[in-house]
């Protein structure tokens, strides 16, 4: 389906892994056309009720390819290629109404590591590591991470590691609360298949609607989450899944959500 992409939709777990492994996964014109066309497809697609995003080989992903674009530095509108590219492959994990889980298995760096910090939940191989890199090329963070990383760490550390360019082990940022959990390098397809099969059999509609919610709590005010929570419980209340799960706990047996 795609050239640097690998795509695969299985028992409700769609697993998009970036597919450029000879240059760490970095980024040129046709794996962000890819990427952002997988993200639209898994959002589209109703049998897919959780997501895995990774990077094929030893790196998660290493951001721009900069040798891609060598010979046009200072020719190359980057705004344009932040409006066009990264800025619609952020969007797409953060209002996609599904869980979307990083499986970290190497560097995320720059776009890359702003890339995992968009995902909902980051599951981290011992050997993996983010950096944000811009400053290292006279450049200011993108793809979220001057939105991300401080509403994480705090307006000083994210300072620290996004002028620093400081490199955080996968350890560092378990401490961070960047990542949910750190597995070693064996472990980590048990432990990110576990956790998505978990999401695929959860409320789905309810999972929506907390993402949607938690994404404007960045910004609002308490009187304006209760009333997003007024709206939200409203909604999941008329689910499927409600009912589902009323039942199920009444009856003392395991519910089985369909994500309706």
């Amino acid at each position: 389906m795609y050239n640097t992409v690998l795509f695969s939709i299985e028992s409700g777990i769609c697993r998009i892994t970036l597919n450029r492994p000879d240059v760490f996964n970095s980024f040129n014109e046709e794996l962000s056309a890819e990427f952002i066309d997988a993200l639209k497809k898994a959002t589209k697609d109703e049998a897919v009720r959780a997501v895995v995003i990774s990077g094929e080989g030893k790196a998660f992903c290493s951001g721009q390819d900069l040798k891609d674009i060598k010979g046009e530095v200072g020719n190359r509108s980057l705004g344009d290629s932040v409006l066009r590219r990264y800025n619609p492959m952020i969007l797409a994990i953060r209002e996609m109404p599904k869980p979307v889980i990083c499986r970290l298995n190497g560097v995320a760096a720059g776009a890359g590591a702003s890339l995992a910090l968009a995902c909902d939940i980051i599951i981290a191989s011992e050997s993996a590591s983010l950096i944000e890199v811009f400053s290292n090329v006279g450049l200011v963070p993108d793809s979220g991470s001057s939105f991300f990383l401080p509403q994480l760490v705090g307006y000083n550390k994210a300072f620290e590691l996004i002028t620093l360019a400081s490199k955080v082990s996968a350890q560092e940022a378990l401490q961070l609360g960047i990542v949910y959990k750190v597995v070693s390098a064996e472990e980590l397809d048990n432990a990110v298949n576990e956790l998505a099969q978990r999401y695929a059999a959860g409320p789905t509609k309810s999972y929506a609607i907390t993402k949607r919610m938690l994404n404007k709590a960045y910004c609002a005010t308490l009187n304006e989450m209760l009333q997003q929570e007024y709206y939200g419980q409203e909604m999941a209340g008329r689910s499927e899944d409600y009912k589902e799960g009323v039942t199920a706990f009444v009856e003392k047996r395991k519910p089985n959500f369909r994500g309706k």
